[in-house]
């Protein structure tokens, strides 16, 4: 027989059932790589390249010929090595069902419940949920009802809480999954497309898209069994893919690599480190040690369980969870399943069903991994297997980690876990087993890093001597908080052993934890994070204290923790510690649909929602590259100043596959160096020796493939030199005092409102020179920056780019190739999010590939890495504020003086314009008289750039920011002070002018009033106080805010011809970026025409087509931004309409003469044969007098604090928000909700942290982190107020997309509530000074920032004050 080792086998799987067999593969490629460069199948998307977005997660099926059955997991597909998945099967979400051969029920529903908006991150969250529904129809629960599946809601839930989505706010993507359950209940169920609220629930559950259980997809056909086969799959040339299947065949391949210099091998079993830890220089051998028997297999006995270093964490969670009352006591068993629930915290589903045990503590031990596993592992004494050159060794758990970092030829084979034994076998039925883990995370169902996590073991008993609980043995494991690898606090473990409890013996406790716990210089965060060990240790041993024998009496080795089920007292006050993390309750959406300009203003589906669900959607990437298409990637600066000297690899020669480096010095003659443009100035495309901030764009380096361009531009080396350059400014502050700044144009500068100097004479109280600082946000559009470029004939160049201005990215390219503008073309069909960011941002991407295209006359693609995206991208802008303002006793303003320095960036992008928006939203309250001085900074950081509600958002929140000192001063309730400043329509006037409307245009009052009622606000700020009161370690906050938004429409083009059969196309300036413009426009023209009044017009709307956008085609398309874009876009298209009717109109009336009725058909054939004019095009140029309107809306939300972690859990928001008739409610509510859940982030979450050069180092997903399932607010209600007819509004409409965002402050101010109601607890302690109770609550307001506030000391003042109590001393 031939020997195994030397066979060689071609790599084969399927995708989709297609079978693939390659002869050879580099071994790198990833499987994200191979399907979007080797298939047919694009759905898989690149989010981040880290496994931490989900945006490219796919099925993998494996069949296991010793059980003889298929298992199913999702995977990331971006971090499965290709080779990896040898004899599987992948399916994407093109595999369940196309608009060709009909959808799946998860594309009609996710559809439906309007749960895909710009689209990109729908292919992998209906593969996360399909995941779902196979594996669970795989158990043995009882089968569902008709068209339900075996899932249950909370699975339902959880099978895309790792996913991101940056659009939808996710409450209508749960709904799409939840809609699966069989024990859902269907009117929890949130507005859709299958039903109406009044219908009864039998129709409404035969209204839903029919899902059948028995009708099983081929996920792994049956050819691929044949192909189980291990050894080595590959070796083409120096690369081999090897798959041992026992240890002495591992230890010959590792002995075998010694004597080969230069070959760099890696083990590998999932490859999902490299998300965290880049590889940034190619390996030449791979061993796969999931086919060695050793290391795969679980082994479960009464000492333990020993799990194999390969197995997958969910496999290793599986295990703990499988009762075996036989082995273990009810206190091992309790162990272990405790264990499984943290190890669910640890990255999301489809990391963990990859990710391998042994290769997470690999990580911990060689790269010093903040690792969960280890933690958790380390304080149940667990042990490893080891082979280090050709010998075994089994130390434990500790040793390993204390050892310097094990090599590459080192092999960690298993980990054992020990059952629990009582300490004294005499007392073996007093002694009790107490296990608890902890995690501080800025999520809590995972898929983030922990600031700290923690394990304790104890092993306890009721003294026999006094009332109270004796610690025989304990152990306390942290870890995750900045340090080399998890510890053990010894001190602690061996003061407390054999102590009883008591307050005192905690505090000492404490002392040691804190001695034990310190992290090391340079890490974020230090003192939380070392709090929080405190915290942990106070939360694990406190209640002993406090109820020690009553908790000991219902015993502490149950499955449910009796301990944080029963209330601890202190002082006769009741609290918990700990809530279930569930995820999202009922929640309820009003809309108001009119059928007055039918099909305009139904809640229809966002058009093409189901082909994006499909994954048949095609964004820029999608589109195939052209033979001998190039990639480029970006190299870019790391200084803020510094002269650019040149540019050379980390090696002699030039890495794979590169081409060339594209810089200023390549722009053809005739072409300028610029990258970008706006009304206010320009942005050099590239660097030239000159580099102004780290994150500018220095060159461009092109090589054969999008991998080799990367890698390449990650091993460039800038020479730089900083002689005879000043100091980079760095500061708002520096910028001011050097005199560097932008000229704000007069047209965009606002003017004072009324008297300042009066009003503050007539003040009662003054607060002066007040700060407050806010800073930046990312856009984190799910599609990173990409575009096309492919040379045309005749020295023209045509783009394809996501871009939110085609029109500018044109005349730029123009204007860098030095060529007319008739040879450029731009197109654009969809973005995968935008939020400003793919507006001036994206003007450089196209143009730079465009350059590089027109040089090498090559298509060039980019697509950028979401590192490099961060870097580049600028962001929102940050700024420092200072306010003094003047006010009466009763909690009246009547002035307020405002300094805010913006900081724009080394250039102006759209910077000038943002002192006009922030006036426009600090008028929000009447302020009596407002005065401001507004600065825009020129800094050495990258530009910032418009943002979902530029401006507006910081102004808003400033405003309330104002209105919460004022009522601190005044020591009043927040929401009297804000009522008491809200407006009248006259002071409306007075500060907005004519944008403030007609007195019946403005709803606010209202609005602010049905609030109160609809959220029963006045209740619950009892209730709030009652819970706040009786709660020690919880605290809850709830808030009411209003706002008013200012927006402008702008012109905007329209196109409209009707073919000869009748079908409408459509073209207009607007570009869809998930808003629904082209829906609302569908809409629009279907209304419009139907006005001829025809037969067969009334099913119009399914005849329209709206295409992309073309500069050619149509020009003058301007920015899609504002908020407005939609309601311009309809307004053309409307005007073009018109024009048709008039046209179509005599032919009609011909028509009518010989028949009585006339079908749309019959008419449009008839026109052409008359030889009429069916394609009309407009410029939609809105009334000077109407161009800008007033936005209203308010919001109540309610969140609550724990007061030990700093985490906040958002219970509750409701939202009022008038849209006038909309357009299409549907396609509002998703915009409220998405603009919201956006604010959240800011507010609450999202970090945009850079080092002291201004160089971005929160730069994937790893560090920044958006809001996701387990972050917004568990009950979200929403509802949309019909105000009725605006006559000089597009048919009555306003606009949806921005003004809600800034509802989003309301979370931030609960929280500030709840944080003074902690403080004021804290100040009965002793713990504050009476002066402190004012305070500034930072944006965001993370953990630690909350926890801060709240005392990072509050566990040792909480046991002072105890100790007191108790008469202690």
């Amino acid at each position: 027989m031939e020997d195994r080792e030397n066979t060689i086998h071609n790599l084969v799987f399927a995708v989709n059932g297609q079978k693939f067999e390659l002869p050879s593969i580099d071994p790198s490629t990833t499987l994200l790589e191979f399907l979007r460069t080797h298939s047919r199948f694009k759905s898989v998307k690149l989010g981040c390249g880290e496994g931490g977005c989900g945006a490219c997660v796919v099925l993998l099926s494996k069949y296991d010929p010793l059980r003889d059955n298929v298992e199913h997991y999702s995977v990331s597909s971006c971090l499965t090595l290709l080779c990896s998945v040898h004899g599987c099967s992948i399916t994407t979400t093109e595999g369940l069902g196309n608009s060709k051969d009909g959808f799946h029920p998860i594309h009609q529903r996710f559809a439906g419940f309007h749960a895909s908006q710009c689209g990109f991150c729908t292919p992998g969250m209906c593969v996360s949920l399909f995941s779902a529904l196979v594996n669970a129809e795989k158990t043995d629960r009882v089968e569902p009802p008709s068209g339900f599946s075996k899932l249950t809601v909370s699975e339902a839930e959880n099978a895309v809480a790792g996913n991101l989505c940056r659009c939808t706010g996710y409450r209508p993507i749960t709904d799409a999954c939840k809609s699966f359950a069989a024990d859902v209940d269907i009117e929890d169920l949130g507005f859709n497309a299958f039903w109406k609220k009044e219908e009864s629930k039998d129709v409404k559950v035969a209204s839903l898209p029919f899902y059948d259980c028995n009708t099983q997809i081929c996920t792994f056909p049956e050819f691929l069994k044949m192909e189980m086969k291990s050894g080595k799959l590959l070796n083409s040339k120096r690369h081999s893919w090897y798959c041992p299947s026992s240890i002495p065949e591992l230890l010959g391949l590792l002995k075998s690599c010694e004597g080969e210099d230069g070959i760099r091998t890696k083990l590998v079993v999932s490859n999902t480190g490299t998300g965290y830890y880049k590889e940034v220089k190619k390996y030449d051998k791979y061993i796969d040690l999931r086919y060695i028997t050793e290391m795969s297999m679980t082994k479960r006995d009464h000492t333990g369980i020993q799990i194999g270093a390969s197995v997958a964490i969910t496999k290793a969670i599986e295990s703990l969870r499988e009762g075996s009352i036989d082995l273990f006591d009810s206190g091992s068993d309790m162990m272990f399943r405790k264990i499984s629930n943290h190890w669910e915290k640890i990255a999301s589903g489809f990391i963990r069903n990859s990710a391998s045990l042994g290769g997470n503590l690999v990580m911990a031990q060689r790269n010093h991994f903040p690792s969960d596993i280890a933690t958790v592992l380390l304080a149940v004494n667990a042990t490893v297997d080891l082979i280090i050159g050709s010998r075994y060794e089994s130390i434990t758990l500790e040793e390993l980690l204390e050892q310097p970092p094990l090599d590459s030829k080192s092999v960690l084979v298993s980990v054992k876990i020990p059952s629990w034994k009582p300490s004294n076998s005499s007392s073996r039925m007093s002694n009790k087993l107490i296990f608890e883990s902890y995690r501080a995370a800025p999520r809590p169902l995972g898929n983030a890093l922990p600031y700290l996590n923690a394990a304790f073991l104890a092993e306890v008993s009721p003294c026999q001597s006094s009332y109270g609980i004796t610690i025989n043995n304990i152990q306390l494991a942290f870890g995750a908080y900045g340090c080399r690898h998890a510890i053990r606090a010894r001190n602690a473990e061996e003061f407390l052993t054999g102590r009883t409890l008591d307050y005192i013996v905690l505090y000492e406790a404490v002392k040691l934890v804190q001695a034990a716990v310190v992290p090391e210089d340079g890490v974020s965060n230090r003192s939380y994070r070392a709090s929080l060990s405190v915290a942990y240790l106070f939360e694990f041993l406190h209640p002993l204290i406090e109820k020690g024998p009553e908790l000991y009496s219902v015993s502490l080795n149950g499955y449910k923790d009796s301990r944080l089920c029963s209330a601890s007292r202190v002082n006769g006050k009741s609290d918990q510690f700990n809530s279930s993390h569930s995820l999202l309750s009922s929640a309820k959406q009003v809309i108001g649909s009119s059928r007055e300009y039918h099909p305009v203003g139904e809640p229809i589906t966002k058009t093409g929602a189901a082909v994006q669900a499909s994954g048949e959607a095609v964004y820029v990437d999608d589109i195939p590259s052209p033979t001998n298409c190039l990639h480029g990637a970006f190299i870019y600066s790391t200084k803020p100043l510094a002269w650019v000297k040149g540019i050379k690899f980390e090696s002699e020669s030039p890495p794979d596959g590169v081409i060339a480096i594209i810089s200023f010095k390549d722009i053809p003659k005739g072409g300028l160096n610029v990258g970008s443009k706006t009304i206010f100035g320009t942005e050099p495309l590239f660097a030239d020796e000159l580099t102004r901030c780290a994150g500018e764009r220095i060159a461009l380096v092109v090589a054969d493939t999008q991998k080799h361009a990367d890698l390449a531009a990650n091993l460039a080396v800038v020479d730089y030199d900083t002689e005879h350059l000043e100091a980079p400014i760095l500061t708002v502050e520096e910028a001011v005092e050097r005199c560097s700044l932008f000229e704000i144009p007069p047209m965009v500068c606002p003017q004072p409102v009324g008297n300042l100097s009066k009003g503050m004479a007539e003040a009662d109280h003054k607060i002066v020179s007040a700060k407050v600082t806010l800073p930046s946000q990312y856009y984190f559009y799910m599609e990173t920056q990409t575009a096309l470029a492919v040379p045309d004939e005749d020295n023209c160049m045509v783009v394809y780019s996501s871009i939110q201005c085609p029109e500018f990215a044109h005349s730029i390219i123009g204007r860098c190739l030095g060529i007319p503008e008739h040879n450029v073309r731009v197109i654009t069909r969809r973005v995968g999010g935008g939020f400003g960011g793919k507006a001036i941002k994206a003007m450089p991407v196209a143009t730079a590939c465009a350059l590089a295209a027109y040089r090498l006359r090559h298509p060039v693609r980019l697509y950028l890495s979401r590192k490099t995206d961060m870097i580049m991208a600028g962001g929102r802008h940050p700024m420092k504020i200072t306010y003094s303002v003047g006010f009466k006793s009763d909690g009246k303003i009547t002035a307020l003086d405002l300094v805010l320095l913006i900081n724009a960036g080394m250039t102006e992008d759209v910077s000038p314009i943002l002192p006009f928006n922030m006036a426009g939203a600090l008028k929000k309250y009447d302020w009596g008289a407002l005065s401001f001085d507004m600065k825009v900074c020129k800094t050495n950081h990258t530009s910032k750039s418009a943002m979902r509600a530029p401006g507006h958002v910081q102004a808003s929140f400033i405003a309330e920011a104002v209105i919460e000192h004022v009522a601190s001063f005044l020591s009043m309730d927040a929401d009297i002070v804000r009522e008491r400043n809200l407006h009248t329509h006259n002071s409306l006037s007075f500060f907005y002018g004519n944008g403030a409307g007609e007195p019946g245009e403005y709803t606010l009052p209202s609005i602010w009033d049905k609030l109160a009622e609809s959220s029963s606000f006045y209740q619950r700020i009892d209730i709030v106080r009652q819970f706040n009161s009786s709660h020690i370690w919880r605290k809850r906050g709830i808030s009411r805010l209003p706002i008013v938004h200012e927006v402008s429409l702008r012109p905007t083009p329209g196109k409209v011809s009707i073919l000869q059969d009748g079908s409408v196309v459509v073209e207009v300036g607007g570009i869809e970026l998930g808003q629904g413009l082209w829906t609302k426009v569908k809409q629009m023209v279907a209304f419009a025409l139907s006005l001829i009044r025809c037969a067969g017009t009334e099913d119009l709307l399914d005849k329209v087509r709206v295409i992309q956008a073309d500069t050619l085609s149509l020009i003058q398309g301007g920015f899609t931004a504002g908020s407005t874009t939609s309601e311009s876009s309809c307004e053309a298209v409307k005007i073009c309409c018109n024009v048709l009717i008039d046209r179509l109109t005599p032919v009609k009336e011909r028509l009518q003469q010989q028949m009585d009725c006339v079908k749309w058909e019959t008419l449009i054939s008839q026109a052409y044969a008359q030889a009429v004019n069916l394609s009309t095009s407009t410029y939609y140029v809105p009334d000077f007098t109407s161009m800008q309107y007033l936005n209203y809306g308010a919001a109540v939300s309610e969140v609550e604090i724990n007061l030990l972690t700093g985490e906040t859990t958002i219970l509750r928001s409701d939202i009022i928000y008038d849209c006038g008739q909309s357009l299409n409610p549907a396609v509002d509510l998703g915009q409220i909700e998405g603009a919201f859940v956006q604010g959240i982030g800011f507010f609450m979450l999202e970090e945009y942290l850079t080092n002291p050069d201004g160089l971005v180092v929160a730069n994937g997903t790893w560090t920044y982190k958006i809001p996701t399932i387990d972050t917004i607010p568990k009950e979200f209600n929403v509802e949309l107020m019909n105000s009725g007819h605006h006559q000089k509004r597009v048919l009555s409409s306003k606009a949806s997309g921005e003004p809600p965002l800034l509802l989003a402050a309301s979370v931030h101010c609960a929280t500030r509530a709840a944080i003074r109601e902690a403080r004021r607890q804290l100040l009965s302690w002793g713990g504050l000074d009476g002066s402190d109770s004012t305070f500034q609550l930072p944006v965001p307001a993370t953990m630690p920032v909350v926890k801060e506030l709240c005392g990072l000391d509050i566990v040792q003042r909480y046991l002072k004050h105890s100790q007191i109590d108790n008469g202690n001393t």
